[in-house]
């Protein structure tokens, strides 16, 4: 029986790479670099599915150019954002994502996020690794405790529930936001805001766990970042376009928000050049869910959705 012909976009993990080239014909360039319009457009018409990552767009005007041989796109990521779902459904093109298994990976990297502009980390590393640590003091790189500290969660899907179990080890007061009011047991304490701007008021630190939508681009903008309280500490590993990167450069430089923690960027890749003028705004390369165990784990959720749909199995992770 002919395998069905997959192309995958990036280089995935090793484990994800032999499972996939036994049950499947590959197609794949250890270049790694993104797929193009072109490339996604040319492709679609050489392979049965495709597994993407975030880097690769699929638009409307990609969309309305997909051979029709292509089938499904089994997405190597949470969000799909990059894949225009009306135009993708029309087209029957299958699109599934990999929900459940990245979360305590993205929390991992927002505690560090939150800790590291919190407590100067980035002023830190630099100043003993320059070779330039030549003083002491008690007024020397003080920063803001997180321990009792009130902590605002905007978006309690899995990412920011895991967050919220991590903050709870340093006796964070949880509050958060979310479209819906969680159950009692998954919120475990936590303090529903039915309105965001209410969770704003409270929250020492701010940690982004929402979806890009059109409804969330610009999210925090100047008027949302002026009602955080001052000295605020703001998270960000979900989507850059949530941050009103302009705003927020303003309010760091205003001294209202004290410091930030920032793993995506509204250009990717580059992130915001302003951004590194300042010691208080630590940052990552987007790699929220960059650990071996998640990566393979991610890896093995896109094939199970390739594996169901070729099985001619209803998906498993729809979106």
């Amino acid at each position: 029986m002919t395998k069905p012909v997959i192309w995958i976009t990036r280089t995935l993990s090793d484990a994800t790479m032999a499972r996939a080239r036994r049950d499947y014909e590959v197609i794949w360039d250890a270049a790694d670099a993104p797929g193009g319009a072109e490339d996604i457009i040319a492709m679609s018409g050489q392979v049965d599915g495709i597994i993407p990552c975030h880097s690769e767009h699929f638009s409307a005007d990609v969309v309305a150019r997909l051979d029709p041989r292509l089938k499904i796109v089994a997405n190597h990521s949470v969000g799909v954002d990059h894949c225009d779902l009306p135009a993708l459904g029309p087209r029957g093109i299958v699109v599934t994502n990999t929900p459940g298994v990245l979360s305590d990976a993205t929390a991992e990297l927002a505690m560090m996020l939150m800790l590291g502009a919190a407590r100067h980390a980035v002023a830190g590393d630099r100043v003993v690794r320059s070779g330039d640590w030549d003083f002491w003091s008690p007024a020397f790189l003080v920063g803001k405790q997180i321990t009792g500290a009130r902590l605002g969660i905007i978006g309690m899907g899995g990412v920011g529930r895991a967050f919220a179990r991590k903050a709870r080890g340093f006796d964070m007061e949880i509050h958060y936001h979310n479209r819906n009011r969680l159950t009692p047991e998954d919120e475990a304490g936590a303090i529903y805001h039915d309105t965001l701007d209410d969770l704003l008021a409270v929250s020492d630190f701010l940690s982004l766990h929402c979806p890009a939508t059109p409804e969330t681009t610009g999210l925090m903008n100047a008027d949302r970042l002026a009602r955080l309280p001052e000295g605020c500490v703001l998270v960000n590993t979900a989507r850059g376009n949530l941050i009103d990167e302009t705003a927020l450069l303003q309010a760091v430089e205003a001294g209202h928000i004290g410091a930030a923690g920032l793993d995506c960027f509204a250009t990717e890749p580059g992130g915001n050049p302003a951004f590194a003028r300042h010691d208080n705004i630590m940052m990552m390369p987007h790699v929220g869910s960059a650990t071996v165990r998640t990566r393979d784990a991610m890896g093995f959720k896109a094939l199970d959705n390739l594996d169901a749909f070729f099985a001619g199995k209803p998906s498993l992770d729809p979106v």
